[in-house]
């Protein structure tokens, strides 16, 4: 900005704000009545030199925050015009793993005045940047109607979740006077709804969302083929079948949790080596008895005493070798006979 912060005060000042409706000659107000501690947006940007910042502060002597006072009444000077477009950017990947520097870039050398970036699905139908986007695009042409304002984007699959929704949109922009423009693809450059236009743009949505439901078939048939194969994804267990029956083991001798927690190993994934929490193997138990119970089995197997052979006999042992001793042997009764 090549004017002083009190020299942009004035400049924005000669202009009514079409967002709270002050008139020219006085500072923004908020909604509660207060001199706002900015100028809106679709004020400060009638003024050229001030259109491509974030944000214009209101000079302290206006009373930022102080209940909003008008200024002297001054004549509204009329919003230039001006042939070099606004053009607000957006990007936006489906995951994480995806990149967001190729889109970004693109977007800089478009030389977007703002961009807006999110990592969602189109899945989801609420996105918050998308919005954020589409309205500073509609403050832009609301407060400046006579200059070109451009929703940017590096191709068409990064706006809509399917054809309808991507029309929809399309239709929205045209409407307003708002124009698209695509980066990459077919129809790179800004989209003109006239003529053989509007069918090629039907014509690739469609294709994109095909694309999309193959891929989506795709997938999901290859997690059926990796389920029967026993592969179900998703995170490894923390705490595998041996270590839960050893800790069950130990649970049954009366074992604290938690010392049996220091006593697990994780055996997989990015905990490999260290031992489960408490809390996990707390999960892990209760899942196991539930599952036992619901089984109808017992929680754990009943122990069984070895018998050393100097040990004395067990009542129930004692009685059972003389019924055995009682007994004929079956050679004995051919030999009889």
């Amino acid at each position: 900005m090549d004017v002083t912060p009190d020299q942009a005060a004035l400049a924005v000042e000669r202009y009514d704000c079409p967002n709270c409706d002050a008139p020219a000659g006085s500072a923004c107000r908020t909604r509660g009545g207060k001199t706002a501690a900015k100028y809106h947006t679709p004020r400060f940007v009638l003024v050229p030199a001030l259109r491509e910042e974030l944000e214009v502060l209101v000079p302290a002597d206006r009373g930022p925050g102080r209940a909003w006072k008008q200024g002297p009444a001054l004549n509204v000077v009329p919003a230039p015009r001006t042939e070099r477009p606004v053009r607000i950017g957006y990007a936006r990947t489906s995951t994480a793993r995806q990149e967001l520097a190729s889109q970004l870039e693109a977007l800089h050398r478009a030389e977007c005045h703002k961009v807006f970036q999110e990592q969602i699905s189109t899945r989801v139908k609420v996105r918050p940047e998308l919005a954020k986007a589409l309205a500073l695009a509609h403050q832009f042409k609301e407060a400046a109607p006579e200059t070109p304002v451009i929703f940017t984007v590096h191709e068409l699959k990064r706006l809509a979740r399917n054809a309808a929704e991507l029309m929809t949109l399309s239709a929205e922009l045209q409407a307003d006077g708002i124009q698209l423009e695509l980066l990459t693809g077919p129809l790179t450059g800004i989209y003109d709804p006239n003529g053989m236009g509007a069918m090629f743009f039907a014509v690739l949505a469609v294709a994109g969302q095909i694309e999309r439901n193959y891929i989506r078939e795709k997938t999901l048939e290859g997690q059926v083929i990796a389920a029967s194969k026993g592969n179900h994804g998703g995170r490894p267990k923390v705490i595998d079948d041996d270590s839960l029956t050893f800790a069950l083991a130990l649970k049954a001798k009366g074992v604290p949790v938690p010392e049996i927690a220091k006593k697990l190993t994780i055996k997989t994934g990015k905990n490999a080596g260290k031992n489960p929490s408490v809390a996990s193997l707390y999960r892990a138990l209760a899942e196991a008895e539930d599952a036992a119970v619901d089984d109808g089995l017992p929680l754990r197997p009943k122990p069984v005493r070895i018998r050393r052979p100097e040990d004395p006999l067990t009542p129930e042992e004692t009685d059972l070798r003389e019924r055995l001793q009682a007994q004929r042997h079956p050679n004995e009764q051919l030999r009889g006979q």
